[in-house]
């Protein structure tokens, strides 16, 4: 009987320490969700900062515009695609290479869909085949991006808030007239 009682000792034993376990596992599962959401919340908040900040920048660029003569030189590396650059009024003349990078992806990425016969996509398709993922954040910003391309009439806005390829364009406040 004492050689029963031992194992019966040893196996308690090992059945106290898989509890115990089970419940670290817990406790850290737990805390690595916590730790997740909390990351994804500062990741939303850093792509809303650099909207802010591009929005600002854009105000700024054409309230210099608005008090500048610009030459025709200076158009041109005006338009050059730098990374965070302003997105110029979509006019028949001017090439797509004048966005920055990213633009350039969104606006394939449509135009393929097109090409393919697929109709409009949301962002979150969009940034799924920009090979982005679906994060909040991620959407957030390919729908930044794409609506800002919308609404210099690089590609077109449907009523559904999906976005397809095309060009339109759209009224570019004169600078030169005074009331």
């Amino acid at each position: 009987m004492i050689e029963g009682c031992a194992v019966a000792s040893v196996l308690g034993m090992l059945e106290e320490r898989e509890a115990a376990a089970r419940v670290r596992v817990e406790c850290l599962r737990e805390e690595a969700a916590g730790l997740a959401a909390v990351l994804e919340a500062a990741e939303i908040e850093l792509d809303r900062r650099v909207i802010a900040r591009k929005g600002l920048v854009e105000a700024l660029a054409v309230s210099v515009a608005g008090t500048t003569a610009v030459t025709e030189a200076e158009q041109e590396t005006a338009c050059s695609p730098v990374p965070g650059s302003v997105v110029p009024p979509w006019r028949d003349e001017l090439p797509v290479t004048v966005l920055a990078p990213h633009y350039q992806r969104i606006l394939r990425v449509l135009e393929g869909r097109r090409s393919a016969g697929k109709g409009p996509a949301k962002a979150k398709e969009l940034a799924a085949e920009l090979g982005l993922g679906t994060t909040p954040a991620k959407v957030e910003g390919v729908r930044s991006k794409a609506r800002r391309l919308a609404g210099r009439g690089w590609l077109l806005l449907e009523a559904s808030g999906m976005f397809s390829a095309g060009r339109q364009p759209v009224a570019v406040p004169d600078a030169g007239s005074s009331a």
